[in-house]
């Protein structure tokens, strides 16, 4: 461990994140003060508390790249975490399934990325052991990825919250910051509730880490568009269909991982999720408009760029986000027998998304290092795996 007395460390943000980070910020630095400020009433409100709970594996990132770099090294820290604090987890593997021949050559791509970043045992299976492990499923081919799993991300929160507490740090519910200003070796932070002096903050604010940026940031180089992910669920007497987890191959355009299904530590089968441009960058629901953010996406450069190059995706998600039948056509084409009265409507979250002024979407991490700031700015999934790791890194750099 090492010193740091009297050091005040502020963190902004109480999803798995920048729990994490303030984890591993007192494992470093057992003698700084260590605050948490969280806006809601509990931790793992947004993000962190409506993913998946899916304990991801690695396999879809590019060797070298900081996703690639976390995400096995977030996946071991995660388990060794579950389980000395006694959370519940699962390691169940899964299926990442082809059908076409352009699929199945996608296939050897993953398999190298799984041997480059590190995995073991991801094997090739064929149409009869595809069907040895998941009879309902329709595949030519597929992966098998044995380190996959799940978790419940707000038990698994809300225990670093506790942990944290224990060991000194701070956790502040309700608490939404309103501003952060330089002054001289340290940063002011403006809350709804108090001021702070803060040695060094830490921003991660997941939907809000650009807005948070831009007090401190002249200019910010991009914006988080918000994508609302949309499930259904598999009705109990339908749930015998899936044992595990079955992924599609993934279309190389978009950083997203296409409709998929899995078994969650509920028990319960979920299937999605779509990924709909979000008019609220907390709305939950297709209805939920906040105008400000609407002008504020369409305004920028990146996003326009984004529509533009991406219409016809983006025209799909919205249909099968209305229409149940377009959603099913989906599913079906991994579990062919599903019917319409066999999917119920389940949870939906936001995906904070970063967007470049050129119409990229980040497929990284990216965390900007400042005088005293730390700015996480892009930590989509596997950020709830690798957050472990991800709050190592963080701790490192301070």
């Amino acid at each position: 461990m090492i010193m740091m007395k009297n050091s005040k460390i502020i963190i902004i943000g109480g999803g798995v994140v920048g729990l994490a980070t303030a984890w591993q910020t007192l494992l470093k630095y057992h003698q700084a003060e260590v605050i948490v400020l969280e806006k809601e009433g509990r931790v793992a409100f947004h993000q962190s508390g409506r993913n998946s709970g899916v304990i991801h594996s690695g396999i879809y990132y590019k060797p070298g790249s900081l996703k690639a770099q976390n995400c096995l090294r977030g996946y071991r820290l995660l388990v060794q975490f579950c389980e000395e604090y006694g959370i519940n987890f699962k390691i169940c593997g899964k299926l990442i399934v082809a059908d076409s021949a352009e699929q199945m050559s996608s296939l050897e791509k993953y398999k190298y990325q799984a041997g480059a970043n590190g995995l073991e045992g991801v094997t090739y299976l064929s149409k009869e052991e595809v069907y040895e492990k998941e009879p309902h499923v329709q595949a030519e081919r597929a992966l098998w990825v044995p380190q996959a799993g799940t978790v419940d991300f707000s038990e698994f929160a809300q225990k670093l919250s506790d942990e944290i507490v224990k060991r000194g740090g701070k956790v502040h519910l309700n608490e939404e910051v309103i501003g952060l200003e330089k002054t001289s070796g340290q940063t002011l932070i403006k809350t709804t509730k108090d001021e702070y002096r803060a040695d060094t903050v830490i921003n991660c604010g997941g939907l809000f880490s650009d807005h948070i940026g831009s007090w401190t940031e002249k200019k910010m180089q991009m914006r988080i568009i918000p994508f609302r992910g949309e499930y259904y669920q598999l009705t109990k007497e339908k749930a015998h269909l899936i044992n595990t987890m079955v992924y599609p191959t993934p279309e190389n355009r978009l950083p997203f991982w296409g409709l998929h299904f899995h078994r969650n530590m509920h028990n319960i089968v979920e299937v999605g999720p779509s990924a709909v441009w979000a008019f609220k960058r907390e709305g939950y629901r297709f209805g939920e408009v906040d105008l400000k953010n609407v002008v504020g996406d369409i305004s920028w450069p990146g996003f326009r760029k984004v529509a533009a190059k991406y219409w016809d995706v983006g025209l799909r998600e919205i249909i099968r986000s209305i229409s149940k039948t377009s959603f099913l056509k989906a599913a079906q084409k991994i579990v062919p027998s599903l019917q319409k009265d066999d999917l119920i409507r389940g949870k939906s979250g936001v995906r904070a998304q970063a967007c470049d002024l050129t119409g990229g979407l980040l497929d990284d991490f990216c965390i900007l290092k400042r005088e005293h700031i730390i700015h996480v700015c892009n930590a989509p999934s596997p950020a709830a795996t690798s957050s472990l790791s991800i709050g190592k890194s963080i701790a490192e750099m301070i």
